[in-house]
């Protein structure tokens, strides 16, 4: 009987172990749980498709038919074999991984842009670590038969001009099925495909390729665009296109001094703001920037390349969206652009990913309370004042 009742009073301390120990266990996996997937769902939970300026006055069927829902984002920088600690591979592809899974869920946008510099080390990697970067690009960002991606190449993918060879553009385009100078047409709405970095005006190989590949489509718009009553003789064989004025789709942004005009909290530090582009670098030469707007006379420009936020207008009157980097390694508030299309205009939305900071202060709010709930349970939170009493009577006693 005394065996029995000593049992059962063991059991008591090691029920309540068991039971702390559980506690524990599913305080640690709610935060991470929160941190590492719901917090996604969320933040961009909050986002909205914005709506077009005409969408008031047309019905419902007749807007939903009409409107291009399209999802903008620039400069993943995937982390290549050579610099990428496998560590922050981890931590920065687990981070995009779940923004754009989740965004494509909550918001089903009919098609993704990506603006370029989807890898880091593109312009040197060895055809098997394009492969292996290929095949995380593949994992990551892949998307349902309803919506489409298209992917712009960027200085990182294929190299800088001087780098920049026909093996790099070909492998590029082969993967992504991306050409430069290529239209693409949704909805009535044309987009413009730039090889940015092919607008160096030296006239190399490829720049010569992309150039009249550019001038071409760009005639045809051209055409397009006049009244059926105008006669051209030079515009009776084009093909015709919808007349939407197009939106070009780039890595490099046009040409502009730096980022001092820039605004807004995922704008370039206040340090950097003033410092001088550096043309066919940071920006394109002066020279290609009108020769696109010349070309195309386009009603908006979407590029990204500086990893920050920029809005400009362009001979008083186009604007350019310079869109930030999607990378947690680029930024701590990296963004992506909603956009709600027509042919005849366009509204743009900015939606916010968590903050890499906020993220960081929940785990260590939970790594402080969890010390607190350990020490508590071994009733180690005694006031100051008993602890000092308590260690002064064990001394005299020893």
């Amino acid at each position: 009987m005394l065996t029995s009742s000593s049992t059962t009073v063991k059991s008591f301390p090691l029920k309540k172990r068991l039971s702390f120990l559980l506690k524990l266990v599913c305080f640690v996996s709610s935060v991470l749980i929160f941190c590492e997937f719901l917090i996604y769902y969320v933040v961009i939970f909050q986002c909205r498709w914005p709506e077009v300026k005409g969408g008031a006055h047309m019905g419902k069927k007749e807007t939903s038919t009409s409107v291009l829902k399209a999802m903008i984002l620039a400069d993943t920088h995937l982390l290549g074999e050579i610099k990428g600690h496998w560590l922050d591979k981890l931590r920065r592809e687990w981070q995009m991984e779940r923004s754009f899974q989740t965004a494509l869920w909550l918001l089903q946008p009919d098609i993704v842009f990506i603006l370029g510099d989807v890898f880091d080390e593109g312009k040197w990697s060895s055809p098997q670590a394009w492969a292996d970067d290929v095949r995380r690009f593949r994992k990551m960002f892949k998307y349902p038969v309803c919506t489409e991606l298209v992917v712009v190449a960027g200085n990182h993918d294929i190299g800088f001009h001087y780098e920049m060879t026909t093996y790099k553009v070909n492998r590029f385009e082969k993967v992504f099925n991306f050409t430069s100078g290529e239209l693409i047409t949704r909805k009535g709405i044309n987009f413009v495909l730039v090889n940015s970095v092919a607008m160096e005006g030296d006239g190399c190989a490829v720049c010569r390729t992309s150039e009249a590949k550019l001038a071409a489509l760009s005639h045809r718009l051209n055409c397009s665009q006049q009244k059926p009553n105008h006669s051209n003789k030079r515009c009776s064989d084009v093909e015709k296109l919808p007349a939407s004025e197009p939106i070009l789709l780039q890595h490099y942004p046009l040409y502009r001094e730096n980022d001092a005009e820039c605004s807004g909290e995922d704008s370039a530090p206040p340090e950097e703001k003033n410092i001088p582009f550096k043309e066919k670098y940071d920006v394109l030469s002066q020279e290609a920037s009108q020769k696109l707007l010349w070309w195309f006379h386009p009603r908006l420009i979407l590029s990204g390349h500086t990893h920050s936020a920029c809005e400009v207008l362009h001979v008083g009157k186009v604007p350019e969206i310079s869109v930030p980097s999607f990378s947690w390694r680029n930024r701590n508030n990296p963004s992506f652009i909603m956009g709600s299309i027509t042919p005849t205009d366009f509204s743009l939305q900015k939606c916010f990913l968590p903050y890499e900071s906020r993220v960081f202060t929940i785990y260590c709010a939970a790594g402080a309370l969890l010390v607190i709930l350990i020490l508590a349970h071994f009733q180690l939170l005694t006031p100051p004042f008993y602890f000092a009493q308590h260690l002064i009577s064990k001394h005299k006693a020893v």
